[in-house]
């Protein structure tokens, strides 16, 4: 058998320990359904929002190759391809926030109580009709990119590579949108006496960088474990950790320009988001969070030999996952509990749920095509990449 036609098989261990994972999840929010039922509905939104960050992160990654015409990561590409088996996951759970328990949106409890713009973009049928065609903009870009790639498998064909680089310059300017209008719509409006124009941009760099992180420590793990033993190198972790780097630097960028901005204008309607998250226990994580997403990284990833050092750059991805789901909990939670803080159970009870199903999701699709692309015209450049 060709070493390159060889699909992974994960171990019944490994599939029990997510089969665990997620079971805990479900538990934590029947749990917080019970004894707190509005911290259990967020929670949900912040781990389903998550999952479709992690999906999209690796749609993202796989149409930005083919858009510059990469070809050094095309030797773990099925890495975030298969990330993308997340997107629906969390669909799945945002549409059931939505359906069943709009009252997370004031706006919704709320009707009629806007005017202008606002009142009209703030309708619940409208809103569920963008999360619709939100989804399915995503999904359907995301899976003609995995079927031409699939289908490369079968006939080596470069007609799907030119097809996949025509549709990825599309989904780059698709996604810039509509993710800037989901943010909005989906975590922005939680407070819609609030308005910040870079909150998109803010969001996509912390789904981003997140991704990165999973792709890192996904790529470590299948490296280590053997299927991509032999076609990831020194040189392909070097460039992921110099990725790492930058957008965890990125973010920090975007995040000081809202937070510089608002504090400089001092204007109530804005600067009551940061009051929010800097008092008490909230203030503390809102620190935390900068020294997660860029303050330890940072520092760590400066040198080029850390980058190239496994363990070195899996810890920095581990500590910016967290950072992640520490930021998502300081956007969505603060306004659902009016500033006051608890340990959080449910929230990380909900979030050991979703990284079951993420790792379960990605299996599934990992292991139904070959562990690297075997027909694609830029493999050979991949396998020999040195930078």
């Amino acid at each position: 058998m060709n070493r390159f036609d060889v699909t992974y098989r994960p171990s019944q261990t490994l599939l029990r320990t997510l089969l665990t994972f997620s079971g805990a999840g479900v538990l934590a929010w029947a749990l917080g359904l019970a004894f707190a039922p509005d911290r259990a509905w967020a929670s949900l939104m912040l781990v389903s929002f998550w999952l479709v960050s992690m999906g999209l992160a690796g749609s993202v990654f796989v149409g930005l190759q083919y858009a510059c015409g990469a070809g050094w990561a095309v030797a773990f590409r099925r890495i975030p391809e298969a990330m993308i088996a997340a997107l629906p996951v969390g669909a799945a759970g945002l549409i059931l926030v939505f359906l069943i328990h709009p009252d997370l949106y004031p706006w919704v409890v709320q009707h009629g109580e806007s005017a202008g713009f606002r009142a009209l973009w703030l309708q619940r049928p409208f809103f569920l009709l963008r999360a619709v065609v939100y989804f399915a903009l995503w999904l359907g870009f995301s899976a003609y990119l995995i079927r031409n790639s699939r289908r490369q498998d079968e006939d080596g064909s470069p007609s799907h590579t030119r097809r996949n680089i025509g549709a990825s310059l599309a989904y780059m300017f698709v996604f810039a949108l509509t993710f800037w209008l989901a943010s909005v719509d989906w975590i922005m409006s939680l407070e819609p006496e609030w308005t910040s124009t870079i909150f998109g941009i803010y969001n996509f760099s912390g789904m981003f960088v997140a991704g990165l992180a999973a792709i890192i420590l996904l790529v470590l793990w299948l490296k280590r474990s053997a299927p991509l033993r032999d076609f990831v190198n020194d040189e392909h972790l070097h460039d992921l950790g110099k990725l790492l780097f930058a957008f965890s630097t990125f973010w920090m960028y975007i995040f000081f320009s809202q937070y510089m901005l608002i504090w400089y204008g001092n204007m109530t309607e804005e600067s009551v988001y940061y009051i929010l998250r800097q008092q008490g226990v909230l203030g503390m994580l809102f620190i935390a969070n900068v020294v997660l997403n860029w303050g330890v990284p940072f520092l760590i990833l400066l040198s080029s030999a850390a980058k190239r050092t496994p363990a070195v750059l899996a810890s920095m991805a581990v500590v910016i996952l967290i950072g992640r789901w520490l930021d998502l909990y300081l956007m969505i939670l603060p306004p659902v509990t009016h500033g006051k803080a608890a340990f959080p159970w449910v929230e990380i009870g909900m979030m050991m749920g979703a990284t079951g199903l993420f790792g379960l999701a990605f299996l599934a699709w990992f292991r139904r095509a070959p562990q690297t692309p075997v027909r694609d015209p830029m493999l050979a450049q991949s396998l020999g990449y040195h930078n």
